[in-house]
């Protein structure tokens, strides 16, 4: 632990610089009580922090994301919108899951069309040392994005309108 100490610290000073960093968290069991282990990665830096919470005490306790300035990519869970300092990516992977999920148990043909944007997005962006989107590429997947989206939501059932009485979330379809 302690011959690692300035390599963490020199690993947490170029994450911080980095203008996009991937977060995640993973449970761990440490003598049978779960812990977990929160990852901060961006280019070949991968610093994993390890914490018996999971949520913003741990994420603090870190110390990363809360002096972050740059783009964390994430799976959406709170915790991590929590912080307004840095700019939100959500995470490509974590998407094509939840979109393999509205597939598989839905039969949604809007899932089928993001899930394969994505994938085509990517394997395009991949073959570029750039790793990047020309002008007129990233219009066209805007505007095939937007036009998945409206068709998807024509598909979708209605949200149910909350019952006179009742309290809590309206309860909606995972899709």
């Amino acid at each position: 632990h302690h011959t690692l100490a300035a390599w963490e610290q020199s690993a947490i000073e170029q994450l911080l610089q980095m203008p996009a960093m991937h977060v995640d968290e993973t449970s761990l069991r440490v003598d049978r009580k779960n812990h977990w282990i929160h990852v901060c990665s961006a280019g070949h830096i991968t610093y994993k922090f390890l914490h018996p919470k999971r949520g913003l005490a741990a994420i603090e306790a870190s110390g990363v994301i809360p002096r972050y300035g740059g783009v964390i990519i994430h799976d959406c869970w709170a915790s991590y919108l929590s912080y307004d300092q840095c700019g939100h990516g959500l995470c490509g992977s974590h998407l094509l899951r939840e979109l393999t999920f509205v597939i598989d148990s839905n039969n949604y043909a809007w899932a089928a069309n993001m899930k394969r944007l994505l994938q085509e997005t990517c394997a395009i962006v991949a073959k570029r040392q750039s790793k990047r989107l020309t002008e007129n590429e990233y219009k066209n997947l805007q505007k095939r994005y937007r036009n998945i989206l409206t068709r998807g939501a024509k598909q979708l059932p209605p949200i149910p309108l909350r019952q006179n009485g009742k309290r809590g979330r309206v309860a909606k379809s995972d899709a």
